[in-house]
């Protein structure tokens, strides 16, 4: 017995080529996010915000803080991955 696994014994391929698998879809996928998400930020100057704090009336609040929270997550996991990453070769034996 091996144990090596043969993807196409279980009648898969990998040969196909996926729709995420081209650079122009990826890049149409990122614009299509990046105006979706600027369309928010533009609708919320359209709406009456009912806040609880005075700063929650600023225009964009929340995308702002979002996004600024998001890149202090992401710089966090960035230091922290130094501290947690294990050699390629930790789990062989």
């Amino acid at each position: 017995m091996s144990d090596h696994h043969d993807d196409k014994s279980h009648g898969k391929s990998h040969d196909k080529s996926h729709w995420l698998d081209q650079p122009g879809n990826i890049k149409m996928l990122v614009r299509g996010l990046v105006g979706f998400g600027f369309l928010l930020f533009i609708a919320d100057a359209f709406y009456h915000k009912h806040v609880h704090f005075e700063a929650e009336a600023f225009f964009g609040f929340y995308a702002i803080v979002g996004f600024v929270a998001f890149f202090l997550i992401v710089l966090a996991g960035k230091q922290l991955r130094k501290i947690l990453m294990r050699p390629e070769d930790y789990y062989d034996d």
